[in-house]
């Protein structure tokens, strides 16, 4: 058989560092073990039954049969300029600034191969979600990272960024409330973002995939609440964490015009837009009674309350996370992230993802997903207990 070589662009794309831990988690299960999984980020309950039910009704229907509209649903454009200006105030024109995605992964990737050249410079989070390296090296792009520190609430610093590499860039990401390290953003931030962004005419993109996301009270900011975002980025939501939809891969890039445009161009030439039943059960989510999502993240906050608690009972000093259904945990001393990570999964029979693997300066954590029943995660407590790693009190 011919073994044809793969193509430049895809020799660029990153190795998937969280396929090795898929591996390692499979293997001992494989072995009988009972391995509590928080080392992922695949939401664990079910998608709303009133969403599910729309999308059961609309799919009999003929006309979601055919090739829907190559730009999507402006019903489901429609409700998403609803949606922004019912939650964050923000007002969009439903057809010039916003494009429906196949999730936001898929626009966070295509953005770069819109805007980017070769040579051109994005600045990335780290650490950060892997998938914004992905997009820039198809772009063949080069790329400048900015350090998300604990001293700095793990927001960058753009201070510190050489004024000749602000001159290059063409691409700004960010993500808040943040994955991986649960740190939220105000608005204050985002105004800051907002100005620096216009003097070096760089777009922005937020990432705001946990957007739902907060605790204690506070609502996480969208990046498009600041005065002026919409000239200089976009934001891109997706349906798959506030309504637990990650499977029905349904998102939307909203904000600057000629940056949507040039999404949905790119989208011409590579989908028909989503299933039409889908678009309308999508809709229905964005309309609907928001209860469910209140009582999501009500469970998200309980859970994380539950989970924390018990990780500070046996002598692990970890700070609570404000928003994402993430907790970003400090290493203890004499451990790589990777080498705690492996001992946690051979030893306790908990899997967690190293902090390496989003970038340099994720070295010295892992994260943890709450994504289990509290029960689970007190358990996850009780079983790191019984090794010699932290003393209480």
């Amino acid at each position: 058989m011919v073994q044809f070589e793969q193509s430049k662009a895809l020799k660029r794309l990153p190795e998937q560092f969280f396929a090795g831990l898929v591996k390692k988690v499979e293997r001992l299960k494989a072995q009988g073990h009972d391995i509590i999984n928080l080392g992922q980020g695949n939401p664990d309950l079910p998608t709303p039954q009133h969403i599910v039910k729309m999308l059961q009704q609309t799919a009999e229907n003929p006309k979601n049969h055919k090739y829907p509209p190559f730009r999507g649903r402006s019903e489901l454009k429609q409700a998403t300029a609803d949606f922004y200006k019912r939650e964050y105030d923000v007002e969009l024109d439903p057809e010039t600034e916003v494009a429906i995605l196949f999730g936001a992964k898929t626009g966070l990737v295509e953005i770069s191969q819109c805007l980017l050249n070769e040579g051109d410079t994005a600045l990335l989070p780290d650490p950060g979600y892997p998938d914004y390296l992905s997009g820039t090296a198809l772009a063949n792009a080069s790329i400048e990272t900015m350090p998300l520190l604990e001293k700095n609430q793990f927001l960058p610093d753009y201070t510190i960024i050489p004024q000749k590499i602000l001159k290059k860039a063409k691409l700004l990401f960010l993500n808040y409330p943040n994955n991986p390290t649960a740190a939220t953003a105000d608005k204050a931030f985002f105004d800051k973002t907002v100005d620096l962004a216009k003097r070096h005419n760089i777009c922005v993109v937020h990432d705001f995939a946990y957007g739902a996301i907060g605790y204690d009270g506070t609502k996480p900011q969208s990046f498009l609440q600041s005065n002026g975002a919409k000239d200089i980025g976009v934001e891109m939501y997706t349906l798959s964490k506030t309504y637990n939809m990650a499977g029905w891969r349904t998102g939307m890039a909203v904000g600057n015009s000629s940056v949507i445009e040039a999404i949905n161009l790119i989208q011409d030439h590579l989908y028909v837009s989503l299933f039409g039943a889908i678009q309308e059960a999508a809709v229905h989510a964005l309309t609907a009674d928001q209860e469910p999502v209140r009582q999501l993240v009500d469970t998200y906050e309980s859970r994380r309350n539950a989970f924390v608690e018990k990780i500070r009972s046996i002598g692990w000093d970890i700070k609570a996370p404000k928003g994402t259904f993430f907790a970003w945990l400090p290493v203890p001393d004499g451990y790589t992230s990777e080498q705690f990570s492996d001992l946690l999964l051979e030893q306790a029979h908990v899997a967690t993802a190293p902090g390496r693997g989003f970038g340099e300066h994720g070295e010295g954590y892992v994260r943890v997903g709450l994504l289990d029943s509290e029960k689970r995660l007190c358990e996850v407590g009780e079983r790191i207990a019984q090794l010699p790693l932290f003393r209480k009190g």
